[in-house]
């Protein structure tokens, strides 16, 4: 099934809520989650209805079903091996995150062509020279890079990038990347986010 974008947000943000309930309480409701979200509640009942879980009426959604129903409709139990290119700050950061396992996201290695940095290691991930992607890409069979450079060198990362097999690009850069139609970018957009919750109660 075809799960628009928008949905597949708000339904990690609801098994983000499960997750912190699931050894409290064996129930939870639609308006539960539309309080918790700021959303309406009818909203969340279309939401999970792309899962095909139907809640019991006066009692709500099953927690330890509800999130295994996301997980699988999510591929969250399908490991993704992943390589971080930008070892900046932000590159840093997500290397040491490790909630991405939780979510089928297993970063292998990272790459800068700074030479100051190759050879040392992240949370137990070792930086190697940019040019070695396409070789340890090919090797290890990882076609999901997360962009991490300065905005001036992203587009010709990305363009090595896909040159060196690389097929998923989650770009963290401000640049808008133009890549062959084989590879796919999600941008994340962080000023994004940042301006339209701020903005939100001017809008409204």
């Amino acid at each position: 099934m075809n799960i628009p974008d928008k949905v597949v947000n708000r339904l990690t943000m609801y098994h983000f809520i499960l997750e912190d309930i699931r050894e409290d309480e064996k129930f939870i409701s639609s308006t539960k989650f539309a309080n918790l979200l700021g959303i309406d509640n009818s909203q969340v009942r279309k939401d999970l209805k792309y899962i095909d879980n139907q809640g019991k009426c006066r009692v709500g959604y099953e927690v330890t079903a509800l999130k295994r129903k996301i997980e699988e409709c999510l591929g969250f139990k399908k490991p993704k091996d992943a390589f971080i290119v930008g070892v900046g700050n932000l590159g840093t950061a997500l290397a040491k995150y490790d909630g991405f396992k939780d979510y089928g996201l297993n970063v292998l290695a990272m790459f800068d062509k700074d030479q100051k940095k190759v050879g040392s290691t992240i949370n137990g991930k070792e930086i190697f020279d940019i040019s070695r992607v396409g070789n340890l890409a090919s090797r290890l069979g990882v076609e999901v890079a997360i962009l991490t450079v300065p905005r001036e060198h992203a587009q010709g990362t990305a363009n090595y990038l896909a040159g060196a097999g690389i097929k998923y690009i989650w770009n963290f850069t401000t640049c808008i990347l133009d890549v062959p139609k084989d590879v796919k970018v999600w941008n994340e957009n962080l000023i994004g986010s940042f301006l339209q919750f701020t903005n939100k109660d001017k809008d409204e």
